[in-house]
């Protein structure tokens, strides 16, 4: 008996209860890996494009079991949120992608009108890049404007017919953030891994970093490590900060219209233009000395920190490569907010950048399990709303701020995003899209500094408590704010439904 009370006993108990909580509580377990919250994909909308995507290549898998020889025909039908603004989200080119066999991570963007144009045109399309069928864009994506599956209003379904007569269906839902489950598997565990901290809610991780004494970075990377190597964690997490940096940079030098007919320009270029002021600079690196050469007065500051949200996000309205933070249509506002720390508060170092990514993905798990990341479910409060929680979280991990101020700034953000409604004109990731992610951005700085000037303990709204109001106010919003272009500013313009 005494042999429990040891100081690895006690280690070994405390991992058994944390592992237990969610089953004692009622709480759906999941294991979210800080690259299931950012991944890696192509724009414009991490539910729309990337999602489907990801369906259409979980699809093929299927078909490759069967074998790809006996494929004779494939269509896909998109319901509700999908079909309602998928021209705009490029839904349609994303599965024929997915079906091609393309891979979203790593697949040439410039290519990717030249290859839609080319299956169009001559009206067949390789099948994972192997088998040729017929295939018209135009006939074999159906768009089912008036039709909504129960389980989430992101639904596809993979029909395929072989020679020899067979013919399969496969239903899909892209329930937010680029995560995706098949029809029949919503409730599987089956990806589910025993971690050493499983954190379903806030609790649990102030628990685990009350009893480790690691802050949230250090527990997060604990868990990483189930998964894979601490090595490994660090060189994948500085690829995503990687990828978003040169979003950033990237979308900051290219200027004019953005495509979908809205006639949108470009403002990022601008801004840069006239904050270098004609400095010289040939690469990120030297465009950073530029604009820390710049000063730090508020005016500066904050124009740097919209034109580093914009630039992402004006690149993902141009199906360039972004990051889903948590989402895509969000991605700019953990990219501008972590750049600001990296250019303002000399945070330019690989372990505090890794350390902000870290803590930055658990506060949007944590979301993800008790509420949504999907706008066409939760309205926009859970895309950019998540985004600047998960941003002011880990900015106030990043400027020294405890566990408890980490959480209060994660609750102010998303405090003062509830109820923010998801009503994009011409269902294009564009208006009032890309100026929310500069919105949220800056209402994550403010909240970090909030939060460092405060008494956590003296809060009256803790995160999780805001968490379930996010929750409650997505099941009570009108389904015309949640991603479908029927409401809101989405109906102030006169664009007409065929040109979502």
């Amino acid at each position: 008996m005494g042999q429990l009370f040891t100081i690895p006993g006690s280690i070994a108990f405390l991992t058994f209860a944390f592992w237990l909580i969610p089953y004692l509580c009622g709480v759906k377990k999941e294991s979210i890996s800080v690259f299931d919250i950012f991944k890696i994909g192509i724009g414009p909308s991490s539910s729309h494009t990337l999602g489907p995507w990801r369906a259409a290549l979980r699809f093929i898998d299927t078909l490759k079991a069967r074998g790809l020889d006996g494929v004779l025909s494939v269509r896909v039908l998109l319901y509700g949120s999908l079909a309602k603004t998928g021209k705009g989200h490029g839904t349609d080119v994303a599965v024929i992608l997915g079906l091609c066999g393309e891979d979203p991570v790593t697949f040439d963007v410039n290519e990717i009108t030249p290859r839609i144009e080319s299956i169009s045109e001559n009206k067949k399309l390789l099948l994972n890049g192997e088998r040729e069928i017929n295939f018209d864009p135009a006939v074999d994506v159906v768009f089912l404007f008036d039709e909504s599956l129960p389980f989430h209003p992101n639904a596809l379904t993979f029909l395929c017919s072989f020679k020899n007569g067979d013919e399969i269906a496969e239903t899909w839902y892209s329930i937010g953030g680029g995560f995706v489950v098949k029809e029949g598997e919503e409730d599987d565990n089956e990806g589910f891994v025993h971690l050493p901290y499983p954190i379903e809610k806030a609790e649990y991780l102030l628990a685990a970093c009350e009893k480790t004494g690691m802050d949230i970075s250090g527990v997060v990377m604990e868990n990483e490590k189930v998964w894979r190597p601490e090595q490994e964690v660090k060189t994948g997490v500085l690829r995503i900060w990687e990828t978003m940096r040169d979003c950033i940079y990237r979308g900051a030098h290219i200027g004019g219209m953005l495509p979908g007919g809205l006639q949108v320009t470009r403002r990022a270029f601008e801004i840069n233009k006239t904050l270098t002021d004609g400095k010289p600079y040939s690469n990120y690196n030297e465009w950073l000395d530029v604009i820390r050469s710049g000063g730090e007065s508020f005016k500066y500051t904050l124009d740097w920190v919209s034109c580093f949200a914009l630039a992402v996000n004006e690149e993902n309205a141009s199906f360039s490569r972004v990051v889903t933070a948590p989402t895509n249509g969000a991605a700019g506002v953990v990219p501008a907010v972590l750049l600001y720390f990296i250019a303002f508060c000399n945070g330019n170092d690989n372990e505090r950048i890794i350390k902000f990514l870290l803590t930055a993905s658990e506060i949007g798990s944590i979301f993800k399990k008790g509420a949504t990341l999907s706008a066409a479910m939760g309205g926009c409060q859970a895309e950019i709303g998540v985004s600047s929680s998960m941003a002011a979280g880990a900015l106030t991990e990043a400027l020294g701020g405890t566990v408890q101020q980490c959480l209060m700034a994660a609750e102010i953000a998303m405090e003062h995003h509830l109820g923010l409604t998801c009503d994009p004109v011409g269902g294009l990731v564009q208006v009032p899209c890309i100026e929310r992610n500069t919105m949220g951005a800056i209402k994550a700085i403010t909240a970090a500094q909030l939060a460092l000037q405060s008494n956590p303990e003296k809060a009256r709204i803790s995160l999780d408590a805001v968490v379930n109001t996010m929750w409650e106010t997505a099941l009570d919003m009108d389904h015309k704010y949640k991603e479908t272009a029927e409401g809101g500013l989405a109906v102030q313009l006169p664009i007409s439904l065929s040109e979502c």
